[in-house]
């Protein structure tokens, strides 16, 4: 009978790695380096040493492993191909395969946003719903669709992308995408930065923000403190956001939507933008969504690796 399963959070700098029961108890968890060197040849290699350690130091059956779900940072097709991953210098990668013969364990990857969403969804913000959309703002803008507890990652894996919807065409400058007036450049905390400087620059009004290196976190610290021209910021931030979720549930019709990454670490005030506009935008079917914080921080991944081997 299955007992365990291992989740796997790939990334550019750090593989997260949990030992988990099959009811979803996070019994272990541990990082090593992501070597991507020569093309990232060592990375599934090291993953397989890893798990296979783990099992001699915690003396497991391995007729008790269900698996091991994957994460990566890049979009994932049915098929189980990675087909790019950029920050690993992969190309097209038959990770589901290759780790399988490395191991001898069933093997299930997904795009990592995507699999947060389900980590979130399973034992984080979104638990007790069946559909679910993930917002994370950080340097970027990811996101990840859950519906009837299934995650919509499209043809090419590209399914949930949300910060490459445009949201608008007047937005300086060229997306990470390469296009332009992407969600990922006002939403993000990058993105946050660029809507206040502008706001500075383009008038006189006085701000705290004046008197240091503007962040997303100084932005809501000055919003929480009452000051105007940080809160002109949060009402940008959260038209954009909120308007752009809006049209998101036309399509998806969520239950809740999830808000993680750095930046939700302001905490309520920051929902509070979103919902507000949201509500403006939203069709009135839709209208009720529940938003919520996400609760498993950097563990989403790893807790969405896990669910994603037991579905």
């Amino acid at each position: 009978m299955n007992q365990y399963c291992f989740g796997i959070d790939i990334g550019g700098t750090a593989v997260k790695c949990g030992l988990f029961d099959v009811k979803g108890n996070l019994l272990d968890k541990w990082e090593i380096e992501t070597r991507t060197e020569n093309s990232g040849v060592h990375i599934l290699p090291d993953i397989a040493d890893e798990i296979q350690a783990k099992i001699l130091e915690k003396r497991l059956n391995k007729e008790e492993i269900a698996g091991i779900g994957v994460g990566v940072p890049g979009p994932v097709n049915e098929e189980g191909i990675v087909l790019c991953a950029v920050n690993l210098h992969w190309g097209v990668t038959r990770l589901e395969d290759e780790l399988k013969d490395l191991t001898g364990f069933p093997v299930k990857v997904g795009n990592d946003a995507n699999l947060a969403a389900l980590g979130e969804l399973w034992k984080g913000g979104g638990t007790g719903y069946h559909n679910v959309v993930m917002v994370t703002l950080g340097t970027g803008v990811g996101g990840g669709i859950i519906i009837n507890g299934r995650i919509v990652s499209g043809t090419n894996g590209a399914g949930g992308e949300i910060g490459h919807i445009r949201v608008a065409d007047d937005i300086d400058g060229i997306c990470n995408c390469g296009n332009k007036g992407c969600l990922e450049q006002v939403a993000s905390a990058t993105g946050i930065v660029k809507l206040a400087n502008d706001l500075l620059k383009n008038t006189d009004k006085p701000s705290i923000l004046r008197e240091s290196e503007v962040s997303a976190k100084s932005v809501f610290d000055a919003v929480k403190a009452g000051d105007m021209l940080a809160i002109e910021v949060a009402e940008k931030f959260g038209r954009y956001l909120g308007s752009t979720l809006a049209t998101i549930a036309c399509v998806a019709d969520p239950e809740i939507f999830v808000i993680g990454g750095g930046v939700s670490k302001a905490g309520t005030v920051l929902i509070d933008y979103i919902e507000k506009y949201y509500r403006e935008y939203a069709f009135n079917s839709c209208r009720d969504s529940v938003f919520a914080l996400a609760k498993l921080g950097n563990d989403a991944g790893v807790y969405g690796a896990a669910k994603l081997i037991l579905l």
